[in-house]
């Protein structure tokens, strides 16, 4: 287990990272649909976890406050969902877990990060490039939201975190 400093909100203890497991799919779905408007499914993190990705909580004793998925294969990374309950934004805990992933892909060989992320998603493009990222492409119309499509930004990094 890796503790976290314990932040103001958090009134049971520090919250801690851990893999995530097959029972805390239905809190981590329902954080799914608190920050985002078109979350992924329990069968999503079923597959994920499934296929053996890297999937890793935040939590305490009384709840899981984020969450992030990533694949490996032949020496890259793939950053597939970051998450981080609405009252827990803006704490520090998406970019606590993301180095936490990224950390534990490098030692897995991983060499290179990808992600993609809502082009109008400017907290966590800026998160991005506060950890070393670099837009390197475009997916045009890649994600659905309220005016039909929107487009992704691809972004990478080096490993490891320096």
């Amino acid at each position: 287990m890796h503790f976290l400093s314990t932040s103001q909100s958090d009134q049971s203890g520090q919250f801690f990272a851990r893999t995530m497991r097959f029972s805390d799919l239905e809190l981590v779905v329902k954080n799914e649909t608190a920050a985002y408007e078109y979350p992924w499914t329990k069968r999503i993190f079923i597959d994920c976890l499934t296929a053996g990705h890297q999937c890793w909580v935040l939590a305490n004793k009384r709840q899981i406050v984020a969450h992030g998925v990533m694949s490996l294969a032949v020496g890259e990374c793939h950053l597939l969902t970051l998450c981080v309950h609405p009252d827990y934004q803006g704490a520090g805990y998406g970019r606590k877990l993301l180095k936490l992933l990224m950390d534990r892909a490098y030692k897995l060989d991983a060499v290179d990060c990808f992600l993609e992320v809502r082009s109008a998603n400017s907290v966590a493009i800026s998160l991005y490039r506060s950890l070393g990222f670099t837009q390197i492409g475009k997916r045009k119309s890649y994600y659905p939201n309220a005016e039909g499509q929107e487009d992704a930004l691809i972004m990478s990094r080096s490993l490891p975190l320096s």
